[in-house]
């Protein structure tokens, strides 16, 4: 005989929860117990909660701002503290053209800040605190040697989450955008958006970027988050901090944002007064080719793109549409930075 289901009660639903939140609870409260002696001690002997590094991050924005229409004007999400001095690690995209931001503590306490760096390639970002923090420092972690199957932590807006690290691969975004080895986790973290991915020994290990629907394998159903991984912000952090963003020759910039169709590079959207859309390109073609090279996925496209030059090369395209069929343009690439509406500071 087929067993049957009916909907919890009012009540079971209520024990549900309850248990939920002791497994929860013992889960975070014996990972916090296996934390080396190291990771525990603060600089006076006192027990430091890694946890304590984590923070909010607010963020206003103009309207006149590029990112304004697709990112918004009014942005939230996380932050860690990674230095004593109150440095605060976040994800770019939450502090790019921003025109105030601030950093707001566990307790609720808020702290104006001042943008320090925005790095494209990876996607970092800096706040300086304008005054003192609360939280204390986080000790950064090796992201490279993070496995899969990893049982990690995600700390944000949200509080702490348990996860597993369920892929390490490439990354490839639709904003031209392409990470060589970021970190995929699951079960998916709503508040991803700068929130600190924490291994066992209670060092940083990433910061989120995204939720994701194909965590584990691309096409393949399992939501989670891409975190950037920490060993990226090493060898950029002097330049982050000297100049606002790396010292690397800029990569050439088209203004596409595309997305993979059955093989084909389809361009849904050009950034207006970008270096493409100034070439004549508008949405709705495919880009078949970069110069001689065929291209099928965006790897292939960015690739091929970065491997003509530094940003101002000049990018021959070959483009397809039901209108005009086959056609060639040439694209005076950009650089992104100044197209964007950043700080002054900088």
């Amino acid at each position: 005989m087929a067993k049957s289901f009916s909907a919890p009660s009012g009540d079971q639903r209520t024990v549900s929860r309850s248990l939920a939140a002791l497994v929860f609870g013992l889960l975070i409260a014996s990972w916090l117990a296996n934390l080396p002696a190291a990771a525990q001690s603060g600089p006076e002997g006192s027990k430091a909660n890694p946890l304590n590094a984590v923070v909010g991050v607010r963020a206003t924005v103009p309207a006149s701002a590029r990112s304004a229409e697709t990112l918004g004007q009014e942005r939230e999400g996380g932050g860690v503290v990674i230095r004593p001095d109150g440095l605060v690690l976040t994800i770019g995209y939450l502090i790019m053209e921003a025109v105030e931001t601030e950093i707001v503590e566990q307790n609720g306490r808020v702290v104006p800040a001042d943008v320090v760096a925005y790095d494209y390639d990876t996607g970092f970002g800096l706040l300086r605190p304008l005054g003192r923090l609360g939280a204390t420092a986080i000790e950064l972690g090796d992201s490279g040697d993070l496995p899969e199957r990893t049982r990690v932590l995600v700390a944000g807006p949200d509080g702490p989450s348990p996860a597993l690290v369920v892929s390490r691969r490439e990354f490839a975004g639709y904003w031209e955008y392409l990470l060589p080895d970021a970190i995929f986790t699951a079960p998916p973290y709503r508040s991803f958006g700068g929130a600190a991915l924490i291994g066992a020994d209670g060092r940083l290990l990433g910061i989120g970027s995204l939720i994701v629907a194909d965590a584990a394998t691309p096409g393949e159903q399992l939501p989670g988050n891409m975190f950037v991984p920490i060993s990226a912000l090493q060898p950029i952090m002097d330049d982050l901090l000297r100049d606002g963003r790396s010292a690397k020759a800029a990569r050439p910039w088209l203004g596409l944002y595309t997305q993979e169709v059955r093989g084909h590079i389809f361009v849904s959207r050009v950034a207006p007064d970008g270096p493409a859309a100034k070439a004549g390109v508008a949405a709705n073609v495919i880009v078949t080719a970069v110069g001689d090279k065929a291209v099928s996925d965006l790897s292939e496209f960015y690739r091929a793109v970065w491997d003509l030059g530094e940003a101002g090369v000049e990018v021959p395209l070959t483009l397809l549409d039901n209108v005009r069929g086959l056609r060639e343009v040439v694209v005076t690439s950009g650089n992104r930075y100044d197209y964007l509406q950043l700080n002054p500071t900088y």
